[in-house]
């Protein structure tokens, strides 16, 4: 029965991709929808991004630096351990799923509210494609405002870093430097941001789902916030482990 609603639910989520992935009926307005998006998705995720991730690479260094901290090991390792860790899983993995959190529950309260409202229902009437009016400036501003949402992060981690080895002398910055420097591929950077596409256009999509087809009043909203966040969660989860398996071959 599971596995039959997971299916049914899978074919809605296409069919509502489908009416929301087609050229919008007016450019202009897309495109003042656009702008509201990447401001309300992207730049107000930056201050959240940015404390997360400073203290998560502070944090990445100090575990490194007592974890791996041998007479043998040479002191760049945790520069070049922690420099990994934020390129290939946290500014990108990790941050969507914070983002998820954020991002993902706004998405469906604002969609769902309007749904329980009767809002979409009366773009309906007056011939507006709602899914499209109201989905695709989201998926398109995310994707857009994601890469520099990664960015961000890597710098904030690698300053992160910088700020714990300047303020308790746990290793000297030059060695942090050299470790951030060792066999550096810009390859990895590219990863980073590739799969944050893939994540950025699950957030909004599987978010505005819930919100598009929730039914019910204000409660079920609620409950469909819940449920988009546990499932973007997942998604991105799973998609990792597909995109890290294609990318780094």
């Amino acid at each position: 029965m599971i596995i039959v609603d997971s299916i049914a639910t899978f074919g809605k989520y296409l069919m509502l991709m489908r009416r929301v992935l087609t050229r919008p009926d007016k450019g202009r307005m897309f495109l003042k929808q656009y702008i509201r998006e990447m401001s309300q998705l992207g730049i107000n995720s930056i201050p959240i991004v940015l404390i997360i991730s400073f203290f998560i690479g502070a944090v990445i260094c100090i575990q490194m630096k007592l974890n791996v901290e041998s007479s043998w090991m040479p002191k760049f390792v945790t520069g070049y351990a922690t420099r990994e860790i934020l390129l290939l899983e946290f500014s990108s993995s990790i941050m969507c799923l914070i983002l998820a959190g954020k991002v993902g529950s706004n998405i469906t309260s604002e969609i769902g509210a309007m749904r329980v409202t009767q809002q979409i229902d009366a773009l309906e009437i007056m011939g507006v494609n709602s899914a499209n009016y109201l989905i695709f400036p989201k998926i398109t501003a995310l994707v857009t405002m994601i890469p520099i949402l990664v960015i961000f992060s890597i710098f904030a981690g690698v300053m992160g870093a910088y700020g714990i080895c300047i303020f308790t002398g746990i290793m000297t910055p030059a060695d942090l430097t050299y470790g951030l420097q060792y066999e550096f591929s810009q390859w990895f950077i590219w990863c980073s941001i590739i799969k944050s596409l893939f994540f950025a256009f699950i957030i909004t999509s599987v978010a505005s789902f819930y919100g598009y087809t929730v039914e019910g009043g204000s409660i079920e909203v609620g409950k469909a916030s819940t449920d988009a966040v546990v499932s973007c969660s997942v998604l991105i989860l799973f998609a990792d482990i597909i995109l890290t398996q294609l990318l780094m071959q």
